[in-house]
């Protein structure tokens, strides 16, 4: 009963962080005349504020000084809090700019990237099924690319830099509280950094749009934060495959969002991208599902024989037990 009780509170946290990184494309319209690059700089900035909190509340500090001793691990941080920046950035600038759309196939398309990812860098072999689903999604991809008149460069950068962040996370292994601090702590100096320099300009927008804008600049830590600590609540509660469902919604309400709210333009061969890359997804769900399904089936089947093999040592000894 209990352990029902925990997945059921971690699916409700995982529908939460997804459910907040589905609807985000709300948000960053509120921040304008604020551009990309000073709302990703109040960002970087409110995030380290707000996890640093976190820490302090925890009281989890210990990780600090054996990242400082580690210089290949302080540079993968480093790595990682650029190439997240990159992913930021680009995710503000396309929803302010009438391409929620295409940013959102980024995320459609990140786990077939990170497949590809996985053989080109790990040297990971794939299944057929895998096969093609990554080779529907380049089929997709070109499909787009003729749609749009060029590359979906948009979704590329987004899915490759995701792709690319997930990869060096996992090469870190830290926890995800610590490791928005220790990237955010990187990015804190040169993002505060343009922030005064915008000032000094008188291009800041953070005083110059009242209170209520320089609030909602200011709540961007807890929009960046508050999914991250929903999905690491999720994570320890619910199966990896479960997880990897529910990834989906995010690109899924942002989809909705561009075409339904925002009224992007969504042309035949658009829609016919899309649908092979909703395709390819298919085939890669049923696939992780169906491996899940008989990795299970296996680990049940040997319990029996790993048990009854176990079981004479522990027979012999209780017989030589004095009565």
């Amino acid at each position: 009963m209990k352990a029902e009780n925990e997945q059921r509170t971690g699916l409700l946290y995982g529908f939460g962080a997804y459910g907040m990184w589905g609807l985000v494309p709300l948000f960053w319209p509120l921040l304008k005349p604020s551009g990309a690059i000073e709302i990703l700089a109040h960002r970087m900035v409110w995030s380290l504020a707000v996890v640093g909190v976190a820490l302090l509340a925890l009281r989890r500090w210990g990780w600090i000084a054996e990242l400082v001793r580690q210089p290949r691990k302080l540079g993968l941080t480093a790595l990682a809090a650029c190439v997240i920046s990159v992913n930021w950035g680009l995710y503000i600038w396309a929803v302010n700019n009438g391409q929620v759309v295409e940013a959102s196939l980024g995320y459609f398309i990140n786990p077939l990237v990170t497949i590809a990812l996985g053989v080109l860098v790990l040297g990971e072999r794939l299944r057929r099924a895998q096969w093609a689903a990554v080779g529907i999604g380049f089929a997709a991809v070109a499909v787009l690319a003729v749609g749009y008149g060029r590359p979906p460069w948009i979704s590329l950068v987004l899915a490759f830099s995701f792709a690319t962040y997930g990869l060096i996370k996992k090469k870190l292994n830290m926890g995800g509280l610590e490791s928005l601090t220790a990237e955010t702590a990187l990015l804190f100096p040169p993002a505060l950094a343009y922030l005064v320099w915008l000032g000094v300009r008188g291009e800041s927008t953070f005083a110059s749009q009242g209170l209520g804008h320089s609030a909602l600049l200011a709540s961007t830590g807890l929009v960046t934060a508050l999914p991250l600590i929903c999905f690491g609540a999720a994570a320890i509660r619910v199966p990896l495959s479960t997880l990897g469902l529910l990834q989906y919604l995010a690109p899924v309400f942002q989809f909705g969002l561009g075409v339904l709210y925002f009224h992007e333009a969504m042309p035949p061969e658009r829609w016919a991208g899309f649908a092979l890359v909703w395709v390819a997804l298919v085939i890669l769900t049923w696939e992780a599902l169906r491996t899940s399904r008989r990795n299970r089936a296996r680990l049940e089947a040997a319990a029996p024989a790993a048990a009854a093999t176990a079981a004479p040592p522990a027979a012999t000894a209780a017989a030589r037990e004095p009565a």
